[in-house]
């Protein structure tokens, strides 16, 4: 799978992990497809951000029902690694539902991308949209 995401959300995405140091940042990315439009900051609600992630319930509840009326698709979720790489930690791996869904980590100053499978999480690509 190839998803489509702007150098202006790959840039949002870098910049979201550098201002949450040392917090892990986390969100909501919103579309349709495979073309993420929309990159969505989400408060950080687990009592261990420095080293979890947890997207605050509201946010992710009000994506879903904007969604249901006609509104961008919740394709997935991002977060970041303040101390690691851009891919799926063991926490991370522990806690994926393997509902197909996109996750981008930022993490060493770069974006990973991720899609969250029932056999695990699947290395994705990405490309400018209109490509």
């Amino acid at each position: 799978m190839i998803i489509e995401v702007s150098s202006a959300h790959v840039e949002r995405l870098l910049a979201e992990a550098r201002n949450t140091l040392p917090r892990e940042a986390c969100g909501l990315l919103l579309g349709n497809g495979a073309q993420i439009e929309e990159v969505r900051v989400c408060r950080n609600v687990h009592p261990q951000p420095e080293t979890h992630f947890e997207i605050d319930p509201q946010a992710l509840i009000e994506a879903h029902r904007a969604a249901r009326v006609g509104g961008p698709q919740v394709l997935g979720y991002y977060h970041s690694h303040p101390a690691g790489p851009p891919e799926p930690s063991s926490t991370d791996r522990a806690h994926a539902t393997g509902d197909g869904k996109v996750w981008a980590i930022v993490g060493e100053g770069r974006v990973g991308w991720w899609r969250d499978t029932p056999e695990g999480f699947e290395a994705l690509s990405y490309e400018p949209p209109g490509r």
